[in-house]
């Protein structure tokens, strides 16, 4: 079952006039829509996603450079898309060719107080990579798209610095430890990022686990629909990261779920082990941070 989820009706004209401000076209590349969209489908087959691809020979050149780094270990050196597909699935070949889209969003640095644009970024796959862990340890067969919704779960945040930079500026100024960030987007925006992400990723047509994630992040537990065990993943994965000390604006602001633990099966000792076993995660998968 799919939950969608209203915002409040406070919210609603704020956010209904956020969305007609944003160009969902512009904000990300033609490109990626189209290799999210192929993607989504089961029966596509190799060639049809290389098609896709190969019409933008920059990103096709980035995405087989990560195939080729030490995060895959290939015996042989891919050489192709066909290859690549082949090896690695439609699945993570769509989530590098994501991961290296957004990245162009962050090519401008910019920092405001605590907040630093390439530390968001840092933050986005760090979650993505925490929240696939989880997930694989879980047993969870959808783990790629448990990447995928953390890489995409403050996507909101993003869409903020990006079309509403003065009043994002007033946002991360208010950031003093005694409101969360949502409470302050609300009052300086009439939205949140959490409300703002998951009707954009609804926009762009995402899977269901990044529209949920977006949303409840903060608060798997409120989720109750079909990716339920992945957003608490990325709910994991985005406390863990945070208290790693790669906060998504430069405030640790998340609070922790002992009922999403509880949800996961997941013990201290657990929690103990995913954190060693992350950082060894990010340095294998060091060639997503500079995509």
């Amino acid at each position: 079952m799919t939950v969608v989820h209203s915002p409040p009706s406070e919210a609603a004209p704020a956010l209904d006039a956020a969305m007609k401000r944003i160009d969902d076209i512009s904000t990300l590349p033609q490109i990626a829509l189209r290799v999210m969209q192929v993607a989504r489908d089961e029966s596509v087959s190799a060639a049809e996603l290389k098609a896709v691809m190969e019409n933008d020979p920059a990103l096709s050149a980035r995405v087989l450079r990560c195939v080729n780094s030490a995060a895959y270990a290939l015996r042989t050196r891919v050489t192709n898309l066909q290859q690549a597909i082949s090896y690695l699935g439609t699945k993570q070949i769509r989530n590098l060719a994501m991961t290296a889209c957004v990245s162009d969003m962050f090519r401008k640095d910019e920092r405001i107080g605590p907040y630093r644009r390439r530390e968001l970024w840092r933050h986005l796959v760090s979650v993505g990579i925490g929240a696939r862990l989880i997930a694989m340890r879980r047993r969870l067969a959808d783990f790629e798209d448990a990447f995928l919704a953390g890489l995409l779960h403050d996507v909101g945040i993003v869409l903020e610095d990006q079309h509403f930079h003065e009043a994002f500026r007033r946002v991360v100024g208010g950031l003093d430890g005694t409101r969360t960030l949502g409470a302050i987007e609300r009052e300086v925006l009439g939205f949140d990022h959490m409300m703002l992400g998951e009707r954009l990723a609804a926009a762009w047509g995402f899977p269901e686990a990044v529209r949920g994630a977006a949303r409840h992040h903060h608060a798997a537990m409120a989720y109750s629909g079909e990716s339920a065990d992945v957003i608490r993943c990325v709910e994991v994965a985005n406390l863990l990261c945070t208290v790693k000390g790669v906060p998504s604006v430069g405030v640790k602001l998340v609070k922790v779920c002992r009922a999403t633990f509880t949800a996961l099966s997941l013990s201290q000792q657990d929690l103990k082990v995913l954190d060693e076993d992350l950082n060894r995660e990010l340095a294998n998968n060091a060639t997503l941070f500079s995509m």
